[in-house]
């Protein structure tokens, strides 16, 4: 099958939309299909060769955080080449209300065209005022995906119509067998605990974390805090208690490999997350790699955490919350395996084998309703031409 997929963000910076078309693409790719997908890249940034960019991005405030999306006439043409030169079978599209790529594909789009919402956005000025425009172009979507029940209901609130739910993919093998380093691993008077994410964003939650530290610090002081993301260290530490600042180690950004030996490597992954979040890829990561998940109770958190059965959680924005349970965690080495080897069994289902079949039933299913789509006026009039029989 020839398949197209388009990316609204830039690959030149990582995200979760980013690694979700990536992983996709790839494990398709495995399977024997032949993917191309288009993104917004700078020309400096290497690049898989099934990807074509579709020029530099510009970066602009977006669903809470700064998207880096590329929109324009140039960018309208680079589209319009890649669809003709593709001749896809299907075209999937990513955040088709996202002003970038995927709008401009689906504008100029025609066949099985199938999209996937990862917005969680209930009240959305954007999306409110740009459907009116839109809403000639998202009739074409013969298939809508949601990565979760969050990003559903933004669809039926801000879309109309339906879409089914199938989740985010991790490859749960590669952070399962991932190698622990010694560096990262806690000992029973020095745990080590983890964040990952941009520190200088503020829904990812590194303030919350950094309000409760002093209280876990006053019970746990050999605690180590390890800070993985993009972002100034002095700028983001300002202002925060000496002993908070010296008990956290930032790592900077960090390579796949070494994000899944940092998850596999320490005694508890926290995510305070304070909104926004439509799934939560990085606690299935940190599930496959064995850690310990302690996560804001973020609906979207919850669902994925099996409701705490599969990871603790904590009063969203909560730091005296945040702090009393990972003292508790960070004290109860049993309750902490226990929620580890809970996570890792869940995080099975989110496995690519899975998601991507579900995928692909969606694909398919699109392009069967085209074909039948197509030959109905022949069965519905061909009983009338000469020489033509019809049951």
């Amino acid at each position: 099958m020839r398949i197209g997929i388009a990316c609204p963000y830039s690959l030149d910076v990582p995200g979760g939309v980013q690694f979700h078309v990536r992983d996709l693409a790839e494990h398709f790719i495995g399977e024997g299909h032949d993917v191309s997908v288009i993104a917004p890249a700078d020309s400096e940034t290497e690049l898989p060769p099934y990807v074509t960019s579709a020029g530099r991005a510009t970066a602009v405030r977006y669903n809470g955080s700064v998207a880096r999306l590329s929109f324009g006439p140039v960018t309208a043409a680079k589209v319009g080449r890649w669809l003709e030169h593709g001749d896809f079978d299907v075209l999937h599209l990513h955040e088709p209300m996202t002003p970038s790529v995927s709008v401009l594909a689906l504008m100029a789009a025609e066949g099985p065209i199938v999209a996937t919402f990862h917005t969680s956005m209930l009240r959305s000025r954007t999306m409110q005022t740009a459907y009116p425009l839109l809403r000639p172009s998202l009739e074409k979507i013969a298939g809508r995906i949601a990565v979760s029940e969050d990003a559903r209901r933004t669809v039926t609130t801000h879309v109309g119509g339906d879409a089914v739910v199938i989740p985010n993919g991790v490859y749960v093998d590669r952070f399962a067998e991932a190698p622990r380093r010694a560096e990262w691993i806690g000992r029973p008077n020095a745990p080590t605990i983890a964040f990952l994410g941009r520190m200088g964003e503020p829904r990812k939650g590194l303030p919350v974390l950094a309000a409760a530290l002093p209280a876990v610090l006053a019970e746990v002081p050999g605690l180590r805090v390890l800070v993985a993301g993009p972002g100034d260290p002095e700028e983001i530490t300002a202002g925060w208690p000496p002993e908070v600042a010296a008990a956290c180690e930032f790592l900077g950004g960090v390579s796949d490999a070494d994000k899944a030996s940092l998850l596999a490597s320490v005694d508890v992954y926290v995510a305070p997350n304070t909104g926004g979040e439509s799934f939560g890829i990085i606690l299935i990561e940190a599930m496959s790699a064995g850690a310990c998940v302690l996560a804001s109770d973020l609906p979207a958190f919850s669902r994925v955490l099996d409701g705490g059965s599969a990871g603790a959680m904590f009063a969203n924005e909560q730091p005296d919350d945040l702090a009393r349970t990972l003292v508790s965690l960070l004290g109860d080495p049993q309750h902490r395996g226990e929620l580890a080897k809970a996570g890792q069994e869940r995080a099975r289902i989110f496995d690519w084998s899975v998601v991507a079949d579900k995928i692909m039933a969606v694909y398919e299913t699109v392009i069967e309703g085209r074909m039948a789509s197509q030959w109905e006026p022949e069965r519905r009039w061909g009983r009338f031409l000469p020489g033509r029989t019809h049951r």
